[in-house]
């Protein structure tokens, strides 16, 4: 694992990297709850806690915290929700070295998804492929997705534009219950608005799989504050994404407000976790498992030490936790943590990295 600091940060215990407790003195993990951060171990066949000793049994694990976060976040929709995409164009928009539409696409029946879909000319012009990214945005109920295609906000840069103008395929689509994407979750038989973005994001990646100047082979995901984690949601459930940027994205429910996880519980995030509010540690799941479980992909991420929503320190934590994963993958260098010196932002520096990345995995 990398790690850039702009400021000294402090060191780990080694008792917490290895047996990583989320539990304060005197309090238990419940019975059939695995440790959080002590990521290589697992429920063997007989129910009882046994020791990751191989790709294989990490699998076994993987797939516990995958079960876990569909207990909050609802079920991951099936194969009977996979209707005709049906891609309308609503119009578009000449941007110099790209095509920006304004598009709508049907991710399951009575659904439809708005989007902004950014094709770069040498697709067009020259019927060369690139590759494609899914860019999330951050929360905004004003101009909802299109903060990632227009300069409309101080802190939010337009990375979908900044993508786009670097030869990438971009897929920036609305996130549920914000601005004008107003989706009837109960009525479609969602859980959480968590899992609607997820599955409209999955249903994005087969919309990019369709078309003809596609690159195949991968996808790259970006999110900032809210796209962060809806970044690392989404690649949980679908390993097509190749690399993950998230840029304030996340700490550990535990430290989140310090305990106040008010924040995560309004309909269109994750109601369930209301139920755990007075006992956090019972919560079937948390970001050290998650990004756990994108190993061994590559992802970046920008926890900044200012961050007034996210405790970086706990981002630290999170990915220490996930490197045993990554160690048993033999892919350590392939989780990057940087810290710049700021508040919730993804300042320019960070960003230029972080678009590099994606030129080297994807392009």
């Amino acid at each position: 694992m990398t790690i850039r600091h702009s400021r000294s940060l402090f060191t780990l215990s080694f008792f917490l990297f290895c047996f990583g407790s989320l539990t304060g003195a005197g309090e238990a993990l419940p019975s059939n709850r695995l440790s959080p951060t002590n990521l290589l171990i697992y429920h063997d066949h007989t129910s009882r806690t046994a020791i990751v000793k191989s790709r294989a049994d990490w699998q076994k694990r993987r797939a516990e915290i995958v079960a876990g976060t569909q207990t909050i976040m609802g079920k991951l929709p099936g194969k009977e929700r996979r209707c005709r995409l049906d891609l309308q164009l609503e119009d578009e928009m000449d941007c110099g070295s790209y095509v920006r539409k304004r598009i709508t696409y049907a991710p399951e029946p009575c659904s439809r998804t708005p989007a902004y879909l950014l094709i770069p000319k040498i697709c067009l012009q020259q019927h060369r492929k690139r590759a494609a990214i899914l860019a999330l945005h951050p929360t905004d109920m004003e101009y909802g997705h299109r903060v990632v295609v227009e300069s409309l906000r101080e802190n939010y840069p337009p990375y979908a534009h900044e993508l786009a103008a670097r030869g990438f395929v971009v897929l920036a689509p609305a996130y549920p219950l914000m601005a004008n994407y107003q989706p009837d979750l109960k009525a479609l038989g969602y859980q959480s608005g968590t899992m609607k973005a997820i599955w409209d994001n999955i249903r994005g990646l087969d919309l990019l799989e369709s078309l003809p100047f596609v690159k195949k082979g991968g996808f790259g995901a970006i999110g900032h504050s809210l796209g962060g984690h809806n970044s690392i949601f989404t690649a949980c459930f679908d390993k097509r994404i190749k690399i993950i940027v998230s840029s304030c994205g996340f700490d550990s429910f535990r430290d989140y407000m310090n305990g106040d996880i008010r924040g995560w519980t309004s309909e269109r995030y994750m109601p369930k976790l209301l139920d755990y509010g007075n006992h956090l540690i019972d919560i079937p799941f948390d970001f050290y498992e998650l990004i756990g479980a994108l190993a061994p992909r590559h992802v970046f991420i920008s926890a900044p030490s200012g961050d007034s929503n996210f405790k970086w320190s706990s981002v630290d934590e999170i990915t220490k936790a996930a490197s045993q994963v990554y160690n048993l993958h033999g892919a350590r260098s392939n989780l990057v943590v940087e810290h710049p010196d700021c508040g919730h932002e993804f300042p320019d520096e960070v960003r230029y990295r972080a678009y590099g990345l994606l030129d080297d995995i994807l392009q």
